[in-house]
C-alpha cells in the first residue's frame, strides 16, 4: 500500500513527539512535587491580560493543535485512508465504539453523581502517545495498521471535538457566534473563488478564534473550521494546505503539545496514594479507557465486518485490532483537555489528570505487550 510523504512525515513527527510528551509529563510531576513545586505552579498561574498562562496555552496554542487534526482529516478524507467509503468505514467504527463504551462504562459509575459530566473524559485517543508506542516496533508493524490507528485517532478527535461544541459549551453569545460564523463563510467564499494565498486565511481564522473565545464556544473549535476552509486543491506538495500541515508538525509536537503538556501535568500528588482511585470518578475514567477502549474498538470494527460496511485489510487481522485498541485507551492530551472543560472543582480536576496519567499509562503498556505478541506471531 502507497502512503503519501505527508502521512510519512507526520508518523514520524508524531512518534518522537510521544517521546517527549513522555519525558515533559515526568519532569512536570517531579518539579511540581519538589521543593519548587509552589513556585513552579506559579509560573502556569502567571495573569497576562486577565487570563492564566495555563489558560492562554488550552484556549489558544491549543487551537494551532486542532487546526493540524483539521488539516490531518481533510487530507485523510480526500486522498488518505478515508477517501475510500469501506477503508474509511473500519477506523469510523472503531472510533464509534471507543467512544460510545468507555462514555457507558464511566456513567455507569457516574450516572446521577456530580461528575456525569465527565462522560467525554474516556471517550478520547491521544495520537502521539498512542503513535509512539507503535512505532517502538519498527518494521514489524504492517502500513495498513498505522494508517487504522491514526485514522482511528483523527476521527476519535474530531468526536471530542464535536462534544466539546455540542456538550460543554455554557453560555451561548449569539453576536459573537454570527460573527465568528460570517467569518468563517466568508473565508469558504474564498476558498470557492480559489483564492489560493495562505495569509488571508490565517488573518481571518485569528479575528474568528477572537469572537468564538467571546461566543461561548470553545474558541479551539476555530482551529478545526479554518482547516476545512483552506483549500486543498489537489493536496499536492504546492497546494497551501500541505504547506501549512507540513509547517505545523514540529512546532506542534515539540512545542505546543509538551508545553500543555507542562502546564496541565504540574499536580501535587496526595500522600495518601489511594485517595484518587477510590472514587466513582476515577474508576469509570480508568476502566473507560483500559477496558471500554479495546471492547468497543474491537467490537464494533467487528461489527462494521460482519454488516458488511467495512473491510479489514489484508495484512491485520483481529489479534491487531484489539492490541492498536489498548493503544486508543491512551487519552492524555484530549482526556486532560476536556476534564478541563468538564470540571470546575480543583479537586475533581486534579483527580481526573491523575486517572487519565494512570489509565494513559496501564494503556500503553498493556498495548505495547499485546502489540508484540500479534505481531511476532505470522
Amino acid at each position: 500500500m502507497k502512503t503519501t510523504k505527508l502521512f510519512t512525515d507526520f508518523f514520524e513527527s508524531e512518534k518522537a513527539g510521544g517521546i517527549v510528551l513522555v519525558f515533559v509529563t515526568l519532569l512536570s510531576l517531579v518539579l511540581a512535587n519538589s521543593s519548587f513545586g509552589t513556585n513552579y505552579i506559579a509560573i502556569w498561574d502567571t495573569s497576562i491580560n486577565h487570563h492564566s498562562l495555563t489558560h492562554w496555552i488550552n484556549d489558544g496554542l491549543m487551537t494551532i493543535f486542532f487546526l493540524l487534526i483539521g488539516l490531518e482529516l481533510e487530507r485523510e478524507i480526500y486522498i488518505g485512508e478515508l477517501s475510500n467509503i469501506k477503508n474509511a468505514a473500519l477506523p469510523a467504527f472503531a472510533a464509534l465504539g471507543g467512544m460510545i463504551v468507555p462514555a457507558s462504562i464511566f456513567l455507569f459509575f457516574n450516572i446521577g453523581t456530580n461528575t456525569q459530566n465527565g462522560a467525554g473524559i474516556p471517550m478520547a485517543t491521544d495520537i502521539a502517545f498512542a503513535i509512539g508506542i507503535l512505532s517502538l516496533l519498527g518494521n514489524k508493524v504492517p502500513i495498513s495498521l498505522k494508517i487504522f490507528l491514526t485514522a482511528l485517532a483523527v476521527i476519535d478527535d474530531l468526536g471530542a471535538i464535536l462534544i466539546i461544541a455540542l456538550f460543554y459549551t455554557k453560555t451561548i453569545s449569539i453576536l459573537h457566534l454570527f460573527i465568528a460564523l460570517g467569518i468563517f463563510i466568508l473565508m469558504l467564499i474564498m476558498n470557492r473563488l480559489k483564492i489560493y494565498k495562505l495569509l488571508p486565511y490565517l488573518i481571518l481564522g485569528c479575528f474568528m478564534w477572537y469572537f468564538m473565545l467571546y461566543s461561548g464556544v470553545h474558541a479551539t473549535i476555530t482551529g478545526v473550521l479554518v482547516a476545512f476552509a483552506i483549500p486543498f486543491e489537489n493536496g499536492s506538495e504546492n497546494s497551501i494546505s500541505y504547506k501549512l500541515q507540513h509547517a505545523l508538525h514540529k512546532p506542534v509536537a515539540f512545542v505546543i503539545l509538551p508545553l500543555f503538556a507542562l502546564a496541565n501535568t504540574a499536580i501535587i500528588l496526595s500522600t495518601n496514594i489511594s485517595m484518587p482511585f477510590v472514587n466513582h470518578n476515577s474508576l469509570g475514567i480508568i476502566l473507560g479507557l483500559v477496558l471500554g477502549k479495546p471492547l468497543g474498538v474491537f467490537v464494533f470494527s467487528k461489527l462494521g465486518v460482519l454488516l458488511k460496511f467495512a473491510q479489514i485489510p489484508e495484512d491485520i487481522c483481529w489479534k491487531h485490532i484489539i492490541s492498536v485498541g489498548f493503544l486508543a485507551g491512551i487519552g492524555f492530551t484530549m482526556s486532560i483537555f476536556v476534564t478541563l472543560l468538564a470540571f470546575s472543582e480543583e479537586q475533581w480536576i486534579n483527580n481526573s489528570k491523575i486517572a487519565i496519567l494512570l489509565a494513559s499509562a496501564i494503556a500503553g503498556v498493556l498495548g505495547y505487550i499485546f502489540c508484540t505478541i500479534s505481531l511476532s506471531k505470522k
